[in-house]
């Protein structure tokens, strides 16, 4: 993106900044993968006045390992980049299996090229030059859309659990766990900062009396506790004499 392409086209008073959408009140999280540092940088300034996180990547190569390690809500994707065309960067992250809503940028205005864009695996795509106000519209409706298909990661402190694909990552490094220690965690999360009591989460993991099961529940746990909660790391799931277990900071 250049600077005439630009000029004019991102207007950051188009809406009243609060007029929040109440999408964004979440913190969405959006990467802009962009070789043009002017452009990267004003939607970087646009899309946080609008409370959105934004990271920003000037090369393909770097975007992609960014959207490979991290969870983006939205992937805001350029075609033309130095080092590998957007089309490839989408069509390899596609087949890795990340399914972040991709909008395309570019030029490129022919039909053919607006199919080639869609087919690769993009969501959606905007040829320049735009309005802010549009780019802005186009995001929210991919973020109303993905609502609809996938479900929320859980997150605490740098822990994530993607109920859909069942990943979890701490600091952006999986986390293999079994069939159980999973559930315990998802539960757990759901109510972060909330003591869960071992009865009960015995019974939600297990679907029997919880009565014979709270040793077996106690083991478990300890063994999540090493995976999640590994040495050098501040400490997540907490033991709650009598009561049960939580998972939040410590401190928080």
């Amino acid at each position: 993106m250049n600077e005439e392409i630009l000029k004019d086209s991102l207007n950051f008073s188009s809406g009243s900044p609060h007029e929040v959408d109440s999408i964004v009140q979440l913190l969405m999280r959006v990467l802009v993968i962009e070789d043009d540092r002017k452009a990267a940088r004003l939607l970087a300034k646009g899309l946080q006045e609008e409370r959105f996180i934004v990271d920003v990547a000037h090369s393909g190569e770097a975007g992609d390992e960014m959207a490979s390690v991290n969870d983006y809500d939205v992937i805001v994707l350029d075609w033309l980049l130095p080092d590998r065309d957007g089309i490839v960067v989408c069509r390899d992250l596609r087949k890795r299996g990340i399914s972040t809503p991709i909008l395309m940028l570019t030029a490129r205005d022919s039909l053919e090229d607006r199919v080639t864009g869609l087919n690769t695996g993009a969501d959606d795509y905007l040829t320049k030059p735009f309005g802010f106000s549009e780019l802005l519209a186009r995001i929210r409706a991919l973020l109303r859309r993905s609502d609809l298909t996938r479900s929320v990661v859980l997150r605490v402190a740098d822990l994530t659990l993607d109920p859909l694909s069942h990943r979890v990552m701490r600091g952006g490094v999986p986390i293999g766990l079994t069939p159980k220690e999973y559930a315990i965690l998802e539960v757990l999360m759901r109510h972060a900062g909330e003591v869960v009591s071992r009865a009960s989460l015995a019974e939600r993991v297990w679907e029997a009396e919880p009565e014979t099961l709270t040793n077996l529940l106690d083991v478990h746990v300890s063994h999540l506790r090493r995976k999640i909660d590994a040495e050098g790391t501040p400490q997540l799931l907490h033991t709650v004499r009598g009561g049960g277990y939580l998972v939040r900071l410590s401190g928080a």
